[in-house]
This record gives structure tokens, C-alpha cells and sequence, in this order.
């Protein structure tokens, strides 16, 4: 298996996190079974070979370029033959100065490019199923975002949850939404409204999907904290608490997760 990863331009860097990519080729009738787990970062991804098949039939992927928003839960993919992925991973508030929609309108949804990008989306996948390699393809889509952000003017109300979401990360969500809402100028219910319309979930769900992802990435560059250490260092009021966002958010307890999961952050590394 071929794994790449690429930081954004600096003029992109604020609102991408990262790009990367998997070339892999399974033989025969050899299949993967991957289990995907919120993670707090709408994608844009492209299969440039065969795509996947999700076992929840809701979560059915017959497009080649799909954009994802904010998640709710887990489910899990089927990974067989040829397997080329290319992906622009956005900062959880990012993708809102790529497209002009509410973003909630994408929560816990794949959306087919083309539905937001009509005229383009074709031409895109076809120009980056045609690159050589890696640091091409990044090449190609990044003068395409760059060319789209020309026309988007920052809104005012996008730097307030911009200052917001970079609060949750230096406190790992370990923060309430009311001290949020104070930071943003607005009232609770002002703060939620906006917060889902540029995020894409609710500011109480984002804060969820953080703290587990803190947890496992403190578990990741920890192996010997146990559960206790991990429970009350991510803010989470008991292991009543732990266990009950872990079951929603990837279908098992803590002890299983890290058991059968190597525990890594899509966010925090």
C-alpha cells in the first residue's frame, strides 16, 4: 500500500487541513472491512478506481467524487481490487468558503460533486484520474479552490466561529458553548444557529466528536494511560460518560476501540 500526505499552500492552510491518498491493489477476491468514525472534518474525496461499498445502504457510494460532511456515527466500507483515493481533507469550518450552502445541509451526508459543482466536477475528476502523481493532483486541485476562494469574501460571522473553533482546539473541547458564545459576541441560540450553518453540526456534537478524538490521540501517543487517566484528562464527567459517546460515535466500548483499533486522530495529528 501506497500512503500519501501533503500540507495546503500557505493561502489555503486556513481552511484545509490536509491532503492525502491511498494507492493499494487487493488480489484476487481478497476484501477489507474498514470501520469510519466521526472524525470532525468534512471531505472532499475523489475514487479514481474502484470505489468502495459501505455496508449501510444509506451510506452508499456510487459517485467517483463525493463531498462528506460532519458525521453522527460510524459505519463501515468493503475495500476490494483496485483502490486509488485522492482527498482534501478540510479544517472542520473550512469547507464553508468553498461552498456557498449552509453546511448543515451536508450533515451525516455523502453529496456527489456535481450536485454543487455542476459544471465542473466532471472536468475536475477527469483532469485528476489523468495526473501522473501525488504533488500533480495537488497542483491541479488546488488552482481550482484557489480560483473559487477569489470569489468568496470572509463574512464576518465566519471569523467569529473561525476564533471559535481554534478555542476548542487549544482547550482539546474541553469548553462550554455558552463561554463560546460569549467569545463570538452572540447569544446561545445566535452562537448554535451560526455555528451549524458554517460548521455543519451543532456546536454540543462538535464538542462530542473533539473530546473523542482528543481521547484517542492522547491514547496513540500514550499507550499505558488507562482509562481512568483518559476519562477525566479529555473532560468527560465519568467512565459512564466515555463509554456512552464511544458506543455512538464508533460502535464500541473504549476498551474494545483500543483493543481492535490502533488509535489515531485524523484531527489532532
Amino acid at each position: 500500500m501506497e500512503y500519501s500526505i501533503a500540507k495546503p499552500s500557505v493561502l489555503l492552510s486556513k481552511f484545509i487541513k490536509h491532503y492525502w491518498a491511498i494507492e493499494n491493489c487487493f488480489p484476487g477476491f481478497v476484501q477489507h472491512t474498514q470501520r469510519i468514525v466521526p472524525n470532525g472534518l468534512p471531505e472532499l474525496i475523489f475514487y479514481l478506481g474502484d470505489r468502495p461499498v459501505a455496508t449501510d445502504t444509506a451510506r452508499s457510494i456510487n459517485e467517483n467524487a463525493l463531498v462528506s460532511g460532519h458525521m453522527r456515527g460510524f459505519y463501515d466500507i468493503n475495500v476490494s481490487g483496485k483502490l486509488s483515493v485522492f482527498s482534501i481533507l478540510f479544517k472542520p469550518q473550512g469547507l464553508r468558503m468553498f461552498f456557498d450552502i449552509p453546511l448543515n445541509e451536508l450533515y451525516n451526508h455523502h453529496v456527489p460533486l456535481r450536485y454543487l459543482f455542476k459544471h465542473d466536477a466532471v472536468e475536475l475528476e477527469s483532469k485528476l484520474f489523468e495526473a501522473g502523481s501525488f504533488s500533480e493532483r495537488i497542483k491541479i486541485i488546488e488552482n481550482y479552490l484557489l480560483k473559487i476562494l477569489k470569489k468568496s469574501a470572509a463574512k464576518y460571522e465566519y471569523k467569529r466561529i473561525d476564533h471559535c473553533v481554534n478555542l476548542i482546539n487549544q482547550k482539546r473541547a474541553v469548553v462550554h458553548v455558552d463561554f463560546l458564545a460569549s467569545e463570538a459576541c452572540l447569544s446561545r441560540k445566535q452562537f448554535e444557529r451560526t455555528f451549524l450553518y458554517y460548521v455543519g453540526t451543532s456546536p454540543k456534537q462538535f464538542l462530542k466528536t473533539i473530546r473523542f478524538q482528543s481521547s484517542i490521540d492522547k491514547k496513540s501517543r500514550n499507550k499505558s494511560a488507562n482509562l481512568t487517566d483518559l476519562t477525566y484528562s479529555c473532560g468527560y464527567y465519568d467512565q459512564s460518560h466515555m463509554i456512552n459517546d464511544f458506543q455512538k460515535l464508533t460502535g464500541m466500548t473504549p476498551k474494545q476501540y483500543f483493543n481492535e483499533c490502533e488509535p489515531y486522530s485524523d484531527y489532532f495529528q
